[in-house]
């Protein structure tokens, strides 16, 4: 299976952003004739004000980045993980952030909502107040893409571990995160979340990436970008230089099963009870019991 990840410097000028996108798809498309192609969160417009922010987004299904996302994977017989885009609310002060994801032959198949909202203040004291603009969405989305079981998650999504092992546990053999990480976070957090969440679930993670500045208000803002493929074992197989462009890689399904029944971790899951004062059993601190322990994985 071929993956090809779209890394952009998407800013508050949906038209440009839409232009930008489709080069770079149809670039993928001529490099490296993919089965499945990933662009990054809020592909479609970043920045701006929360009424720019309300203006720019648009109807799910029926808007112009949808629009073109389906005739994207409907022109090129591939599957189009259309990243994230800002999707109206009828009735609502506040948009959503969504993911919408078309088959070969431009039928939506998956619907995601990011879930966990970007509410904090970085290192620099910038504040991100992603609750102000963004209502979150509530559902566990995966999806079939030939044969192959696809995680759908969002840019912030990647710190909530829970979140992917439920996605495990429905199966998922690849995790897609179309994301717009920090400079500040990304510099230390971007690589090391993504190699765990992959580590974690025994998938392939696919991190699509913004790079590069863009303005809210007076303000400007960086991303980090890297984006990058992480295998089932945790090793980053491919990874985006600085800047606009794309990377590509091969996933092979087979390494998912390979890695799963070296470490089935999912059959070694234990379901824990509440936390007692009840005192430890002598089996449980006896010298026997601490070296067994010592020899597992």
């Amino acid at each position: 299976m071929k993956i090809a990840l779209v890394q952009m410097n998407s800013i508050d000028d949906k038209a440009a952003n839409l232009a930008a996108a489709e080069a770079l798809v149809e670039r993928a498309v001529a490099e490296e004739a993919p089965d499945w192609v990933c662009l990054p969160e809020c592909f479609d417009f970043l920045g701006g004000t929360r009424e720019a922010k309300r203006a720019a987004a648009e109807p799910v299904p029926g808007g112009p980045a949808y629009t073109m996302c389906q005739e994207l994977a409907r022109r090129h017989g591939m599957f189009l993980h259309a990243g994230s885009i800002l999707e109206r609310i009828e009735g609502e002060t506040r948009i959503h952030n969504t993911t919408v994801v078309f088959d070969r032959l431009g039928h939506e198949v998956a619907r995601y909502r990011k879930i966990h909202m970007f509410d904090i203040t970085t290192p620099d004291g910038t504040e991100y107040r992603e609750s102000a603009s963004f209502k979150p969405g509530d559902a566990i989305v995966t999806y079939d893409c030939d044969g192959v079981t696809v995680g759908c998650s969002i840019c912030y999504d990647i710190r909530f571990p829970y979140l992917f092992q439920a996605l495990a546990e429905k199966g998922a053999q690849m995790i897609a995160l179309p994301a717009a990480f920090t400079l500040q976070t990304g510099k230390d957090h971007w690589e090391v979340l993504c190699r765990a969440r992959a580590i974690e679930t025994e998938a392939y993670f696919c991190a699509a990436a913004q790079t590069g500045s863009f303005s809210v208000g007076n303000e400007t803002r960086m991303t980090y970008g890297h984006s990058l493929v992480a295998d089932p074992w945790g090793h980053v197989v491919a990874k985006a230089s600085d800047g606009v462009g794309i990377v590509a890689t091969r996933l092979d399904p087979a390494y998912v099963k390979k890695v799963r029944a070296m470490i089935p971790v999912a059959q070694h899951r234990v379901e824990l009870s509440p936390k007692t004062d009840e005192a430890p059993t002598e089996h449980a601190t006896s010298k026997g019991a601490d070296a067994e322990a010592e020899v597992s994985v």
